[in-house]
């Protein structure tokens, strides 16, 4: 059992450490662009690398200065406030996830009709907005964790000396408040559920364009001199960024999708190990994700390493 803990542990400091040095990583990468050039996508990209920042950085510190001491309970506004920005980061990441997903999708859809013609999130202003949207969903998906009355479980759970449980949806056995009920329920409907099934949905319009783009055949009468160079030019690197989309696509899906079976299927008391498993399937994509966005948009390449 010990051992098992120690690899749990020495696990969690290695995703930790990656996931900090990736998001760090490609923060810096994207702000070496001047605002003003600043393009939706990387503007995308910066929100989601700040957000799973923040939250690997905050369920680090709820686990060391909350988790493992005692003398704060589940009351507090420190326990509360630190759950509030661990769930703020949690589903940040997810809504820029989601709003990724869906403006790589508008690109590709009916690109050879509209050629050069911009769509609405090209507008760095309408990208600021639609991150704003997803800064206030998050903000207000997370208030209620202020508000819940969680109790500790009656079962031993992974911190059992600890008065703030690292499940936030935890609560007696025998005496469950209904508000605790809902919120988890709807809180895992919006925030999970809701977002998997638009990247999935999304994730498979890309590969039907991309696969309708390889069976069509453009004669190459009707296609000009500087449109083929251009489109010759273009191509490679917008499907490169595509494969990388799709990639951190599929990785998303993963880790939700048993994160939710684990939400669902089981309860905070039935693993000794509860804490470090949430933390593992809730941290891979965060941690993983801004290396496939950065190798996939040339944004970590040598040049950039030499640059830092």
């Amino acid at each position: 059992m010990a051992d098992v803990a120690v690899n749990l542990l020495s696990l969690r400091i290695v995703i930790s450490c990656l996931g900090l040095v990736g998001n760090v990583f490609l923060i810096l990468s994207i702000l070496q662009t001047r605002f003003s050039r600043l393009k939706s996508f990387e503007l995308f990209l910066l929100g989601l690398a700040a957000a799973n920042l923040e939250e690997i950085i905050i369920i680090n510190i709820y686990d060391v200065a909350i988790l493992q001491m005692s003398s704060l309970s589940a009351g507090t506004w420190s326990c509360r406030l630190l759950r509030f920005m661990t769930v703020f980061g949690e589903i940040g990441s997810i809504l820029f996830t989601v709003l990724i997903s869906i403006f790589r999708y508008q690109k590709l859809r009916d690109a050879d009709r509209r050629v050069n013609l911009p769509i609405y999130l090209d507008s760095i202003r309408s990208a600021w907005m639609m991150s704003g949207v997803c800064v206030l969903l998050s903000v207000l998906l997370s208030l209620p964790t202020f508000v819940l009355d969680l109790q500790e479980s009656v079962v031993n759970i992974t911190r059992n000396s600890s008065g703030c449980p690292p499940d936030f949806f935890q609560c007696s056995q025998t005496s469950c408040p209904l508000l605790n009920r809902v919120y988890k329920y709807l809180f895992t409907m919006m925030c999970y559920l809701l977002p998997l099934i638009v990247v999935t949905v999304t994730g498979c319009l890309i590969l039907t364009v991309l696969l309708r783009r390889r069976k069509t055949v453009t004669p190459v009468v009707s296609v000009s001199w500087s449109n083929h160079l251009n489109r010759k030019s273009k191509d490679p690197k917008l499907q490169r960024s595509t494969v990388a989309v799709l990639a951190a696509m599929v990785l998303f899906q993963v880790e939700w999708t048993l994160y939710l079976v684990f939400q669902w299927m089981f309860s905070s008391g039935d693993s000794h190990f509860w804490a470090e498993i949430e933390f593992l399937i809730s941290t891979s994509y965060t941690s993983i994700s801004p290396y496939v966005y950065g190798v996939g948009n040339n944004l970590f390449s040598l040049k950039s390493c030499k640059n830092k």
